[in-house]
């Protein structure tokens, strides 16, 4: 087993005790919707076994039979909003311009599936706080929980008559962001990663008073005894990866961004792709810019297709 594949299996370890990889999948389109551009399913997944996962896959308008198409794995935002989950696809959000991106993606040609994290959308109303506890007495982590139920839908997702597997993207905001990146690292399957607005150094974060802006999905027992953040998104290399931050977001300190692109600027030149890492900071906070939509688009426009 090379070394990387020994690095994921240790990291997917630290996440507790999750149901099997392999467990069969149940998928039922609750409806279809025509709407201007795209084609909406309404699904309910079985992904854990445990917990109904509701999900949108989103589909462009016109496909010819047996085309297979691109495909983005849309990884909603945290804020609080434990209402919206896997809407923020559909209705976009406050941190987040115009106009939505299943709008977006499927104009470029692209199919888009989002779920509703643990505790998001159709799936909200325990506090988080109680999930987190629970999970730990029972081995498990409520981060990892929900990248689980991500690595499934990305299973899905694949299975998809639609979709090429071979030209699947993650993309997320916030905690969207860090499941975009944790996928990528975790799954080879991911062939392009965009991430925005929570891409620093843990140990950066740990210094700052603003750790408890960061909710308590995002820690992993253990985990800095093993990896950093760039250790895991080492593991990327050298698929495609666009990092988009602002400087003044308080969750993202610079100077931990800085120590990533350093590093992943080593990683990605040694496997001889120096070109498919780029962090690109803004002149703002902790919020998605119309220029971080356009560069965005531009990298998957170059690396999707």
């Amino acid at each position: 087993m090379a070394d990387s594949d020994v690095r994921r299996a240790e990291l997917y370890s630290l996440l507790g005790d999750l149901p099997p990889r392999d467990r069969p999948i149940a998928a039922a389109i609750e409806s279809v919707e025509q709407r201007d551009g795209y084609v909406l399913q309404r699904l309910t997944l079985d992904l854990n076994g445990v917990d109904d996962v509701p999900a949108y896959f989103a589909l462009p308008a016109g496909i010819e039979a047996g085309r297979r198409v691109p495909a983005v794995l849309f990884c909603h935002s945290h804020g609080h909003r434990y209402e919206l989950g896997k809407d923020e696809l559909l209705l976009g959000n406050t941190y987040m311009p115009p106009p939505p991106y299943v709008e977006e993606l499927t104009s470029r040609g692209w199919a888009v599936l989002a779920i509703d994290s643990w505790l998001f959308g159709e799936r909200s109303g325990v506090a988080e706080s109680a999930l987190f506890k629970r999970t730990l007495w029972h081995g498990q982590t409520l981060w990892g929980l929900m990248v689980y139920d991500d690595l499934r839908a990305l299973d899905y997702l694949c299975s998809r008559p639609e979709v090429d597997p071979t030209r699947i993207a993650t993309l997320g905001m916030s905690m969207g962001s860090t499941m975009a990146w944790w996928l990528a690292a975790l799954d080879q399957r991911v062939a392009v990663c965009v991430d925005i607005c929570c891409m620093t150094d843990f140990d950066t974060i740990i210094d700052t008073p603003d750790i408890d802006g960061h909710s308590l999905y995002y820690f992993v027992p253990g985990l800095l005894k093993h990896f950093t953040t760039a250790d895991i998104n080492a593991l990327i290399a050298p698929r495609p990866h666009l990092s988009v931050d602002g400087d003044h977001d308080p969750l993202t300190p610079i100077a931990g961004m800085h120590k990533i692109d350093d590093a992943m600027r080593a990683v990605y030149a040694e496997a001889g792709a120096p070109d498919n890492w780029r962090l690109n900071v803004y002149d703002t906070g902790h919020e998605e810019t119309p220029q971080m939509r356009r560069d965005i688009l531009g990298f998957l426009g170059r690396h999707l297709v």
